[in-house]
This record gives structure tokens, C-alpha cells and sequence, in this order.
């Protein structure tokens, strides 16, 4: 089947190529979702083929399109637009009486007078803006119903893609009947949460012949037009991919990793503010392009300035490597981005970016800057099968609540990840210090020990298992006498 491109990017992936030609499309949704933005952007594809495109406007005066084109630096020149005064004043020019005309009539005649003006243009791309003005000319569902499918059976054999917009103003509940006419239907939705800038979701409700691709997807209006976010499908990119080990070169730290981690894995860094799990993926990414990998770096907590001169201090200065391109870095505002929009941005830059690391630092600042956003834990859940069959190294930072003693996650997510780092906070000697160890490893074997773990400007260091003590987790550790055996004597726990 022929197929229409929509001119709107994203929208043709997840129609599997476009509209399929010659056929009539309902676009739906509440007034300011962007429909006229869309049809608009479907006509200028259509005149960039060379198309004929007629826009005829109900709802909307020429000045008003005009307007919308301006904002996103668009020339309409080419475009045959016909708009309600016009429509009016050649129904004054027909008209026997000055009589009020029953609406039937009235419907009929203008009816008459926009397929004369098809007829006259022969356009293959025809937007009618909106349905709301035929359906108070109808008055009925019915007399409404007639005259879409008279529409419907005069378009057929014209090669022509038509769209029909719908602002629904004139419906109190779901009108069925339209959408059992058309060819396909596309719904526009919009939720303003409470704080940051509106929602926009699209679905493709039915597509007549078309393995579409189904549920909703966000999309965004800017400035050139409307930029959609197809639903990220990770059974859709399963690739092979190489399968060796990334070591970090830290002798500790791949003694308890198993020797490093594989390729195609996830791996969450977990435990309290403080304890250097953002420090380890700046030296995992330092590590990655010294061999010439690229790394991307999604920031939700920090500004990127904070985030250059932190790795300064610790030894890791990534500025030479974001120069060169190795080192990418995005300080994510969570209050203007979507979830279907990151996921999109992340998907970018490894099949275009040829990322092979994915920092997202952190997963607290992911999950509560969106805390009305629902399934964002499969969301996450799709975007880590994606990365793993691309072969990506995905590295997870999950700050956990307190600083000693028991911890608690805002939510687990352990389960998503391959490999588990847990770093905790104990005091020893008058000193308060971190300690790290892996807990879980899908991949291979792994060290079940506790090192020492600190970091100076001098780097990172991750010294021998702390086998002298006993209660480290707890964050008030005992000292044990490793000659005679003795268990150790309980330390009463702080008031």
C-alpha cells in the first residue's frame, strides 16, 4: 500500500511509513493539543513533493494560520487555503430568499460549495478544520453521519489523503460515529500536572490495514512543529553485540566485580548521599574515553559545572574528552521533559551517538521529578532490555534514605539491574568511612567480601576485604580478634 508521509518525525515510525494514500483520517483531541500545528505540518510535506494541498479552515481565519506559520518559521505560499468567510459569502450569493434557510438546506449547499472547490483545485492533500461546524450544521448524528459518508464516497477514486479535525466542543459524550467512518483515527491528549509545563500524549486508536505501532506516546510542540516520541519497544533492536569485560583497572573493585562488568548489563550503584557512587561511574566514564568510548551522562542532581569540577577533584578531569566527543553530558530539568522524550534522547545517542556507557545519575531525581507519570518502573524496565541488547554498558545511581544504620530505597529497582554495588557509611577509629561490596551479579561469579573504600585527590581506591571487623553494614562495626577467634562483644546501639 502507497503510503502519505505525515511530515511529522516520529509520526511516520510509528505508522510503520505514514498514512496509507487516498484514504480519510480523523485527528482528535481538545482544543490547544496541537492538531492545527500536525495538519499543518502534513500539507508543507505534501508541498514539498509537489503536491496540491488545500487546507479549509471552519474554525480559523487565514490571518490566524498565518500566525501559527510564523511562529515556527514556515512559508505557506503554494498553500490553497479556503476559510469560512469565503464560505459565507458565496452562501449569500446563492441564496433565493432572505429567509432564514433550513439547515438542511444550509448543510447541503455547503456541501456543495467545498467539493465544487476540490473539484476546481484537485488537491492530493485536503485538512478539514473542524468537524464541530459541519456537526452544528447537521443538528442530528444522524443528518451528520450522511453527510460524512457522502464526503467519504465523493473523495473515493480523487487520490486524495484527507484529515478531519475534531475538537470535540461540540460533543458531550465519545462520538463513535465518525470514527466508524474513517480510515484511521488518531487521538491528541493533553494533562497540565502541578508543576511544570503540560503533557501530551498521542495513540493511534485504529489504522485500517497498518501493523502500527499501539499505546501512547508523548510528543511535544516546538518551534518547527510537532516532534513525536514513539513508544520504545526493546524486543524491536536485539542486536549482537561484543561480550567481553570492562575492567576499571581498580584491582579491588574487579576482584569484586568478577574480574569487571560484561557488556549488554545493568548495574545499580545504591547507598546513602556521600559514599561516591556518582565519583565511580565519573571514573567509569574517564576509563571508557581513554580507550576511545563514548559515554553519555544524564544528570537529574547536579549542574554540569558542579559535575566537571567534582571529577577535577577526584583526579578524573572529563573536560579534554568532552571536547573530543567522548564524554556527553545532559543536566535534565525534569519539570520540561517527558519520560517518553528522555527515553528518546537515550535511544539517540546510542544508536546515533554510538554511546557505549549510560549514566543515569540519579534514579531518585528520574522517578520523583515525574511522580504523576504512571509505569514510569516499566518504562525504566523496557530502557534497560533496550540498552542490553545494544550491547551498552547502563550504570544506575540510586541514593538510598539515612546515613547509618538500616537504609531504606524510595523504591526497589534491584530487580532491574544485572549487578548490584552497595557502598555504606561505617565508622571505625574515630573516622567515618565507606565501604563497598557487590550483593548481586547476573552475569558471572563476584567477590562476596566488603573492602575499604575511599576517594581523595589522589582518585579512587578500594582497598583489601575488612575482615577485622564485623557489623559493617550496620554502620557501627566491632572489632574482632582474628587470632583467638573470639566472637565479638556487641556494642550497645546509639540512643
Amino acid at each position: 500500500m502507497k503510503r502519505c508521509s505525515t511530515g511529522v518525525q516520529g509520526l511516520n515510525s510509528i505508522l510503520a511509513g505514514g498514512f496509507p494514500c487516498d484514504r480519510m483520517y480523523l485527528i482528535e483531541g481538545d482544543p490547544g493539543v496541537g492538531k492545527t500545528t500536525l495538519a499543518l505540518q502534513f500539507l508543507l510535506e505534501g508541498l514539498k513533493q509537489r503536491e496540491s494541498c488545500l487546507y479549509i479552515t471552519l474554525s480559523e481565519t487565514r490571518q490566524e494560520l498565518s500566525a501559527v506559520a510564523d511562529s515556527h518559521e514556515w512559508n505557506l505560499d503554494g498553500l490553497h487555503v479556503f476559510e469560512l468567510s469565503a464560505l459565507e459569502q458565496q452562501l449569500k450569493d446563492v441564496s433565493d430568499t432572505t429567509f432564514y434557510q433550513p439547515s438542511e438546506l444550509e448543510l447541503n449547499r455547503v456541501t456543495k460549495i467545498l467539493t465544487d472547490t476540490i473539484e476546481n483545485l484537485k488537491p492530493t492533500r485536503v485538512v478539514f478544520d473542524s468537524l464541530s461546524e459541519l456537526r452544528l450544521l447537521a443538528e442530528t448524528p444522524l443528518r451528520h453521519r450522511r453527510q460524512l459518508l457522502s464526503l467519504k464516497q465523493f473523495f473515493v477514486g480523487r487520490q486524495c489523503t484527507v484529515l478531519l479535525l475534531d475538537d470535540r466542543t461540540t460533543i458531550t459524550n465519545r462520538d463513535a460515529q465518525v470514527q466508524s467512518i474513517v480510515h484511521g483515527v488518531i487521538a491528541l491528549e493533553k494533562a497540565s500536572p502541578p508543576y511544570g509545563v503540560a503533557r501530551r500524549t498521542l495513540n493511534v486508536v485504529k489504522m485500517r490495514g497498518v501493523q502500527f505501532k499501539e499505546g501512547f506516546h508523548d510528543f511535544v510542540i516546538r518551534k518547527g512543529g510537532v516532534i513525536v516520541f514513539p513508544r520504545l519497544v526493546a524486543a524491536e533492536h536485539r542486536t549482537s553485540y561484543d561480550r567481553s569485560v570492562f575492567k576499571i583497572e581498580i584491582d579491588g573493585l574487579d576482584a569484586l566485580l568478577g574480574g569487571g562488568l560484561h557488556r549488554g548489563t545493568s548495574t545499580m550503584l545504591m547507598g546513602p548521599p556521600g559514599t561516591g557512587k556518582s565519583t565511580l561511574t565519573l571514573k567509569y566514564g574517564y576509563e571508557a574515553a581513554k580507550r576511545g568510548e563514548i559515554s553519555h551522562f544524564f544528570l537529574f542532581d547536579e549542574t554540569l559545572d558542579t559535575f566537571f569540577d567534582r571529577g577535577s577533584q577526584m583526579g578524573v578531569d572529563l573536560r579534554p574528552f568532552v571536547k573530543s566527543g567522548l564524554i556527553k553530558a545532559d543536566e535534565i530539568d525534569p519539570a520540561e521533559i517527558s519520560p517518553g522524550e528522555l527515553m528518546c534522547r537515550i535511544s539517540n545517542s546510542v544508536d546515533s551517538g554510538n554511546a557505549r556507557f549510560i549514566v543515569i545519575d540519579s534514579v531518585n531525581g528520574y522517578l520523583n521529578s515525574m511522580p504523576d507519570e504512571r509505569f514510569l518502573s516499566l518504562q525504566l524496565h523496557e530502557l534497560l532490555s533496550y540498552l542490553n541488547h545494544k550491547g551498552v554498558i547502563t550504570l544506575l545511581v540510586l541514593a538510598q534514605q539515612g546515613f547509618i544504620g538500616s537504609m531504606q530505597s524510595p523504591i526497589d529497582l534491584t530487580y532491574l539491574s544485572d549487578t548490584v554495588i552497595l557502598l555504606r557509611h561505617f565508622e571505625a577509629a574515630g573516622h567515618v568511612k565507606q565501604a563497598i561490596s557487590v550483593i548481586k551479579k547476573r552475569s558471572g561469579p563476584h567477590e562476596r567480601t566488603l573492602r575499604e573504600f575511599s576517594m581523595d585527590t589522589g582518585g579512587i581506591r578500594v582497598g583489601e576485604p575488612l575482615k577485622q571487623f564485623h557489623g559493617v553494614l550496620s554502620g557501627i562495626p566491632t572489632l574482632r580478634d582474628l587470632t583467638s577467634g573470639a566472637q565479638p562483644t556487641q556494642r550497645p546501639s546509639p540512643p
